[in-house]
């Protein structure tokens, strides 16, 4: 009978929708980290789950136990992530355990409306409509329009590709850098990654959605910012780490990018003093692209289905390639 370890409040959620499986007994974690099965509370090698489910409302919970508990636990075979990534070296010990991992990219919808969202911010000159009606001032102030401009998004994966269907929604042409080869239908065109810089000097939006690795970190530096054109868009909703941020600083000082839209940095929260806050040519959330309405709907319909697979033998959804995992 396999032990699944829960956060309490992902538990209490989707209790009635796996009420009738058999064979699973649920050990709940609460926000302190303590754990419990049918209300008597466990000591820590008590615990031992088969299975974990790190949906994503434990990443602003008691995330450190609840990884502390999969690492100690001799019997886990597979654990179901609520993040699309997996560079986090957790993952990775993880797997080393022989344990299975799959990933979730429910936080595509939401990442992309993010995106499309920010950009018409900025190509709408949003700040600026906004400072002109505190006024009252009657300003008809032109803008730039999405359609006719051209993409480069940069990880054309699930995320990506949901970036991409929104923006030709509204006109606009998109290459796609993976490295995979062949035609998408999401794309007007698909690229390796050494062809970047033949792309970047056409491209009016450029978004970082690539996952961090030895070969991406640093992605967009100094180098990179200089072949961007004139009056170009970057937008990082990946990992802080694709970015020299010194660079992109001098690099915005210097008008390319003309704009930055940064939803993740080296190290968060960003420092108080980081000049990112009061950048006039940047537009910064916490770390929140993700966080939509449908979010929690989206990553447990995910986690339901594939313990349906487990219980049955299926394939899983979703499934890392354990090389991969090692490899950060």
């Amino acid at each position: 009978m396999p032990r699944i370890l829960f956060y309490e409040p992902s538990y209490r959620r989707i209790a009635p929708r796996i009420a009738g499986l058999k064979g699973i007994q649920p050990i709940l974690m609460d926000a302190e980290g303590k754990c419990s099965l049918d209300g008597r509370a466990l000591a820590e090698s008590e615990i031992d789950p088969e299975i974990g489910w790190a949906g994503s409302d434990l990443f602003a919970g008691p995330v450190r136990a609840y990884m502390i508990a999969l690492l100690k636990a001799p019997n886990l075979k597979w654990l179901q992530s609520g993040a699309a990534g997996f560079d986090n070296p957790v993952f990775a010990q993880i797997v080393a355990k022989g344990a299975r991992l799959t990933t979730n990219h429910s936080q595509a919808v939401g990442m992309s409306e993010y995106v499309l969202g920010t950009v018409l911010d900025h190509f709408q000159r949003g700040p600026e409509r906004r400072a002109e009606q505190a006024k009252r001032h009657w300003g008809r102030l032109p803008f730039r329009e999405i359609a006719g401009s051209r993409w480069l998004i940069i990880g054309f994966g699930a995320i990506g590709k949901e970036v991409a269907r929104r923006a030709r929604a509204f006109g606009a042409h998109v290459t796609g850098i993976r490295r995979s080869a062949g035609p998408d239908p999401l794309a007007d065109a698909i690229a390796p990654p050494e062809r970047i810089f033949d792309h970047l000097p056409q491209s009016d939006v450029v978004v970082l959605v690539v996952p961090l690795s030895p070969r991406t970190e640093n992605l967009a530096d100094a180098k990179f910012f200089a072949a961007m054109k004139d009056n170009s868009v970057l937008v990082n909703i990946g990992r802080g780490g694709l970015v020299d941020e010194d660079a992109l600083l001098s690099a915005l000082d210097k008008g390319k990018p003309e704009h930055a839209i940064l939803d993740v940095f080296r190290t968060e929260p960003l420092n108080a003093d980081s000049p990112f806050w009061l950048h006039p040519r940047v537009t910064l959330t916490p770390h929140a692209s993700a966080i939509g309405s449908g979010l929690n709907q989206r990553t447990d319909d995910l986690f339901v289905e594939n313990l349906k697979r487990y219980l049955k033998g299926e394939p899983l959804l979703n499934e890392a390639n354990p090389e991969d995992v090692r490899a950060g």
